[in-house]
């Protein structure tokens, strides 16, 4: 039955066809797993309905099996590369370019991870573990690895709580690949396109991406789409080192730009100043005389994308959440969609945890970014007050919203 149906699809040539028909069924077959038994594993019963289809029909869809060959069953025996120092010179550059760069897709995907569980990772334990990973796996003969975005979000989404969710992923592939390497020759990729469809459209963070794109400053909205088409046109290392490049350019630019304020129609410069050049009373005494139930901290410097990540810190570093949490940012010059973005999610979460949110001395640039992209007085659970001595007197008069 099986070579009539390869004969037929053959004869009409339609392996296009075939491909987007494999692709379509999964991907129907997920999204119908998902509305009516959520707690079945759809992308299994996917993969498994795909494999079924196109061994019981013929469909002229390319496999596992018939893309790469047959799948090893056992790990081969450790042992060292053979390295000459003739040879290590040639390796060096590229070996500094593939540990940037997965250094970098590493910690990407563990701010996506943060995005979709509302933890923090650590970023030292995140590359000092792929270090001896990549280095363990070259002694097996694999290539250098990274953090997965894709299998990471996918696990998220499956109800991994723990990193034992990441070892067990690995113990599984291994004793997949050991015992059931002959099954998954049998695997269309076709089917495998369906599942990334659906992990990339989760981790996609639409309404994020509408948000920004509607709110952000112009720079910033280039920044993202041309990052954005990059990505899916050419490369996502090529992507991110353009993107790179473009958001320093922006930050220069915002920075000379944020420097430079206008009184009375004229252009006026601000002058850095020394901590013991301030009066008595702005040198960040106000802890001693906090009442009780109210919190402070004070950010210093620009908050864009290189140090959005810093901001969460500042929640952690308390004991416990308090009444109130005042946030002095009479300097910060400068803030970008990814600062306001940091900002909006520190409101959120202390509000979760019953705590009002207030911001003092906000300079204009940050100000109207913060407005164009809706975080105002509007926003639950945050309050712009012009001082420190404004922000006490909330306090005093008012209970947390």
């Amino acid at each position: 039955m099986a070579s009539q149906w390869q004969a037929y699809w053959a004869a009409r040539g339609t392996v296009s066809f075939a491909a987007t028909l494999v692709s379509a069924e999964a991907l129907g077959l997920i999204l119908a797993v998902r509305r009516f038994a959520p707690r079945l594993p759809g992308f299994l019963i996917a993969v498994v309905a795909a494999s079924a289809l196109v061994a019981a029909t013929g469909l002229p869809v390319e496999t596992i099996g018939s893309r790469f060959g047959e799948l090893p069953s056992a790990l081969p025996a450790p042992r060292l590369p053979e390295v000459s120092l003739e040879r290590m010179g040639e390796l060096v550059e590229p070996a500094f370019t593939i540990a940037f760069l997965a250094g970098i897709e590493s910690l990407l995907c563990a701010v996506v991870a943060d995005g979709m569980t509302g933890r923090r990772h650590r970023s030292n334990a995140e590359l000092v573990s792929q270090g001896i990973a990549n280095f363990a796996s070259a002694c097996f003969g694999g290539l250098p690895l990274t953090g997965a975005i894709a299998r990471t979000a996918t696990s998220i989404r499956a109800g991994a709580k723990s990193p034992v969710a990441g070892m067990l992923h690995a113990v599984f592939l291994l004793a997949f690949m050991m015992v059931a390497a002959p099954l998954a020759a049998y695997v269309p990729l076709a089917s495998l396109a369906a599942v990334l469809v659906i992990v990339a459209w989760n981790m996609s963070e639409h309404h994020k991406v509408r948000h920004m794109l509607a709110t952000a400053p112009t720079g910033e909205r280039l920044v993202l789409a041309v990052t954005f088409l990059l990505t899916v046109l050419v490369d996502l290392t090529l992507a991110i080192e353009v993107g790179v490049v473009l958001a320093a350019i922006l930050f220069m630019h915002g920075m000379a730009e944020a420097v430079c304020l206008m009184q009375d129609g004229r252009r006026v410069v601000i002058a850095d100043e020394d901590d013991f050049d301030r009066p008595r009373e702005d040198r960040y005494t106000q802890r001693d005389a906090l009442p009780e139930g109210v919190e402070v901290f004070q950010l210093r410097g620009p908050l864009f994308f290189g140090a959005a990540g810093r901001l969460a810190d500042v929640v952690e570093l308390l004991p416990r959440y308090p009444r109130w949490f005042i946030l002095r940012m009479r300097e910060v010059p400068f803030i970008d969609s990814t600062g306001v973005a940091a900002l909006a999610d520190v409101v959120r979460r202390c509000r979760a945890n019953g705590t009002h949110v207030i911001v003092t001395g906000i300079q204009p640039q940050p100000r109207a970014v913060m407005a164009r992209m809706g975080l105002t007085d509007a926003t639950p659970g945050f309050t712009i007050a012009e001082d420190f001595a404004a922000a006490l007197a909330i306090t005093s008069r008012q209970a947390p919203s």
